[in-house]
């Protein structure tokens, strides 16, 4: 069975709600989906390469990602993740500028194959972020399968 991780960095609580129902979606598709902090995932990073694709997600402050998910970022690069399918998420107060950087950093320094743009949600309960979420993770568990 496919599988795939996803990686949160969260100040609120709100990253992490966001990030299990991306796995939620995931699982939807008949995808093995594991969620974990940050902070788990650095112990891991040398079995990242066992994943079918990741989607690691993290809450804007004060226009920056979180350090913990920045510091995880650079790590990625020899983790095995290239070709993989990827995804990017956050939740934001005001302005949200950390699921672009993710998904960019993914995209050209990881060399991921990344879906259709990050996901971005003030909260995972307001405006449909729910059915959102959850879809992202359909969408990137889908990817997972056409490579398999």
């Amino acid at each position: 069975m496919a599988k795939i991780i996803v990686i949160y960095a969260t100040r609120t609580q709100q990253t992490r709600k966001i990030a299990e129902l991306i796995a939620e979606g995931i699982r939807l598709e008949n995808v093995e989906a594991t969620v974990v902090d940050v902070n788990e995932a650095t112990k891991m990073t040398a079995r990242l390469s066992e994943f079918d694709g990741a989607v690691l997600g993290s809450a804007t402050y004060h226009g920056e990602m979180l350090q913990p998910m920045k510091t995880f970022l650079f790590a990625l690069e020899k983790a095995g993740l290239e070709g993989k399918a990827g995804g990017s998420f956050g939740a934001f107060g005001w302005s949200g500028e950390a699921p672009g950087r993710i998904y960019n950093t993914l995209k050209h320094v990881v060399r991921m194959d990344m879906v259709n743009g990050p996901l971005m949600l003030k909260s995972a309960s307001l405006g449909g972020g729910i059915k959102m979420a959850q879809d992202y993770g359909r969408e990137i568990a889908k990817k997972v399968a056409a490579k398999g």
